[in-house]
C-alpha cells in the first residue's frame, strides 16, 4: 500500500485539497491524510511540493509508433501529395526505425504524461517495443487491402500478427484490430475480421473520411484517389462506399479516426452504433484536411476524444500539445467549456471508449496518475491552464508503480 498526499486533486468534476489517495495497482481510498495513515499505518508515504496537483494519466488511442524515424522526408500541406510521399519513402522510413527508434518515441509519451496508449500496428514492427513499455498498451493490429485476389494472403498476415500480440502476457498489454479505411480494405476482409472482433471482444478502431479526396471516391470513385488507385493497383472502382462501409460496424462500438469530411447521415450512424471520434488537429492540417466539426458532434451526443496520430502527421506525441493546437483551431467554442471537453477527450472519454479501468482519480481505478508542478493554487480556469502553461510533470505512476520521477 503507498499513500500520496498532493496539495490538489483533479477529479472528475473539481478540483479538491486536504485529500491523499491511497493505492496499490488501483485507488483503493481517498480521503483526508490522517484518516488514511490510520487506516494503512505500514503504508509508503509520499508528501508533494505546495501546489502539486494530482490528475489522471493520459490516454492516446490512435498513434502509429512505426513511423516514427520521420521528422523531414514527408510533404505536408495537401492529403494526396502526403500520400504519394508515404508510398515513396516508406521503406527508408520503416527501415529507419528500429526497436531503439520506437521506444524513444514511446518514452516520450511517458515524458508528457501518457499512461495508456492505442498503437496502430501495420507490420507488427512495433510489437517488441510496445510489449516492453512502461505504459498500457491496446495494440491495435491493422488490416489493409482492397483488391479481392490478394484477400487470403493480407488476411493470413493479419492473423500470424494478431496471434503474435497476443502471445504477450504482461500487466496493461492488450490486443485489438485496426481497419485502415473504407478505401483501402476490401468488404470481405472488413467481415472477416469483426467476426473475430465480436466473438473475442477485441477493441476496434478504423481511420474514416479523413479527406477530400476520401469523400469523391467513396461517392461516385472520382476525384484525385481515382488515378491512385488506377495508377498504383489498376483498380477504377471503389470496394464500397461510406454507407456500406459503415454497415459493417453495426452494433459494434469503434473508434474512428479524423470524421472530417462525414455527412450528417453518417454522423447519424455513428450515434446509433455509439461509434467514437478520434480528433487529431495536428495532423489534419499538416495533411490539408479540414478541421473536425466538433460542434455538430456535440449537438448529436457523439463522444470525441483527442490523440497525436503518428509521426509521419506530427511532430510530437504530445497530448497537451495536441490539445492546445485544438483550443486554437476552434474560435467559435466558448473557451473554458471545451478546455474541459478537451481534458475528458484525453482522459475519462478515451478509457471509457477503449474499455480501460483508468482515465480518472476514483476509487477503484487503475492508478494511472500524474503529478503536475503548478506555480499558484488553481482557479476555477485550471482546465486552460493546464492546456497553456504545460506545467512540469514530475512524477509519473502506471498501475501503481512509479514510472517518472524520484520516490
Amino acid at each position: 500500500m503507498q499513500i500520496i498526499n498532493p496539495h490538489y486533486i483533479l477529479m472528475r468534476d473539481k478540483v479538491t485539497t486536504n485529500l491523499s489517495v491511497a493505492f496499490e495497482k488501483t485507488i483503493v481510498k481517498i480521503a483526508p491524510y490522517e484518516e488514511l495513515l490510520e487506516l494503512y499505518p505500514d503504508a509508503k508515504v509520499t508528501s508533494l511540493r505546495e501546489n502539486s496537483l494530482l490528475m489522471p494519466g493520459l490516454i492516446n488511442a490512435h498513434v502509429h509508433i512505426e513511423f516514427s524515424a520521420n521528422k523531414t522526408k514527408l510533404s505536408y500541406g495537401d492529403f494526396m501529395q502526403w500520400l504519394y510521399s508515404v508510398i515513396e519513402n516508406r521503406e527508408e522510413l520503416i527501415g529507419g526505425c528500429n526497436r531503439e527508434c520506437m521506444s524513444k518515441a514511446i518514452d516520450s509519451m511517458l515524458e508528457s504524461g501518457i499512461t495508456t496508449f492505442g498503437a496502430i500496428s501495420s507490420h507488427g514492427m512495433d510489437l517488441e517495443a510496445c510489449a516492453n513499455a512502461a505504459q498500457n498498451v491496446i495494440f491495435f493490429n491493422e488490416l489493409i487491402g482492397s483488391q479481392a485476389t490478394m484477400a487470403d494472403t493480407l488476411f493470413t498476415d493479419f492473423l500470424s500478427r494478431l496471434d503474435a500480440s497476443k502471445s504477450i502476457k504482461r500487466e496493461g498489454f492488450s490486443s485489438g484490430v485496426a481497419i485502415h479505411s473504407p478505401y483501402s480494405v476490401h468488404p470481405v476482409l472488413i467481415r472477416k475480421a469483426l467476426e473475430i472482433v465480436n466473438s473475442e471482444s477485441l477493441p476496434l478502431t478504423a481511420h474514416f473520411m479523413e479527406s477530400i479526396a476520401e469523400r469523391n471516391w467513396l461517392d461516385d470513385s472520382s476525384g484525385e484517389l481515382q488515378e491512385f488507385f488506377e495508377t498504383l493497383l489498376k483498380q477504377k472502382q471503389n470496394v464500397s462506399n461510406a454507407d456500406e462501409f459503415l454497415e459493417n460496424f453495426n452494433n459494434t462500438p469503434t473508434l474512428m479516426t479524423h470524421v472530417t469530411n462525414a455527412n450528417d447521415a453518417e454522423l447519424e450512424k455513428l450515434v446509433k452504433n455509439k461509434h467514437t471520434v478520434i480528433h487529431c488537429p495536428i495532423s489534419n492540417r499538416l495533411l490539408g484536411n479540414k478541421s473536425l466539426d466538433i460542434q455538430a458532434l456535440d449537438a448529436k451526443n457523439i463522444r470525441w476524444i483527442v490523440a497525436t496520430d503518428g509521426l509521419s502527421s506530427n511532430y510530437k506525441l504530445d497530448l497537451f500539445e495536441e490539445m492546445k493546437i485544438s483550443l486554437f483551431t476552434h474560435p467559435d467554442i466558448p473557451l473554458l467549456p471545451f478546455a474541459q471537453a478537451l481534458i475528458d477527450g484525453v482522459t475519462i472519454h478515451p478509457a471509457e471508449a477503449l474499455g480501460v479501468n483508468a482515465g480518472e482519480i476514483a476509487e477503484g481505478k487503475n492508478a494511472d496518475m500524474l503529478i503536475l508542478d503548478l506555480e499558484s493554487e488553481p482557479t476555477q480556469e485550471l482546465a486552460i491552464h493546464l492546456i497553456l502553461q504545460r506545467y512540469n510533470i514530475s512524477k509519473v505512476y502506471i498501475n501503481g508503480k512509479l514510472k517518472k520521477g524520484e520516490q
